[in-house]
């Protein structure tokens, strides 16, 4: 999924952000939540959302909220009863180097421990961002099928530069069901193919 995030956002992130509210999304944040969304995938950093689509997947949302401005969002997919991604994570622009996309991905990696799930994972091209936030880099083969309804209409479909990173929340059980994950799918010139699950 890509994300609004780049290094230039987080590179100097302060905590200036004491008055920001961090909630689950209503039905009524919609508007905000696509204005701030499809501003950035106008420019080519985020895909677009529908109306349509915002409300298929509202509960996936969390919202921060400086006053009645919206200052972030993010949300928590669900992909097994195990692990989750960290996806559709955006900053205003008027609020970006407050540390509001750390708040962001601090309260949804919280949700995902709330619903116990073993460990999160996002695509990202800022990989030093969410190392501070206690994920690692993956190969993607270590990770369960991607959700390909948002990954087709991906303008980078055939030539994805993001990184996969993985926090695990469980690692007694992560260990434990590591070896069982099935292939995955992936793209090789073209073609959907099969990717080996790599291992160290």
């Amino acid at each position: 999924m890509i994300s609004a995030l780049t290094p230039e956002d987080v590179q100097y992130a302060t905590v200036s952000n004491k008055n920001i509210e961090i909630r689950k999304a209503s039905m009524q944040d919609i508007p905000a939540l696509l204005n701030l969304i499809n501003g950035y995938a106008a420019k080519g950093v985020m895909l677009p959302r529908t109306e349509f689509e915002m409300s298929e997947n509202m509960r996936d949302f969390m919202v921060a909220y400086d006053g009645n401005v919206l200052a972030g969002c993010g949300a928590m997919h669900f992909y097994s009863p195990t692990m989750g991604e960290v996806r559709s994570l955006a900053v205003a622009e008027t609020h970006k180097k407050h540390g509001i996309g750390r708040l962001m991905v601090d309260a949804l990696v919280y949700e995902a421990k709330m619903y116990g799930l073993d460990a999160v994972f996002a695509f990202t091209y800022v990989d030093g961002f969410f190392a501070k936030a206690g994920f690692h880099t993956v190969e993607r083969g270590e990770l369960p099928l991607k959700a390909w309804k948002d990954c087709l209409r991906c303008p980078k479909f055939q030539a994805c530069d993001e990184i996969a990173v993985v926090k695990v929340l469980r690692p007694q059980r992560w260990e434990q069901k590591q070896p069982n994950y099935p292939p995955v799918l992936g793209v090789e010139d073209g073609n959907v193919v099969l990717l080996p699950i790599l291992k160290n």
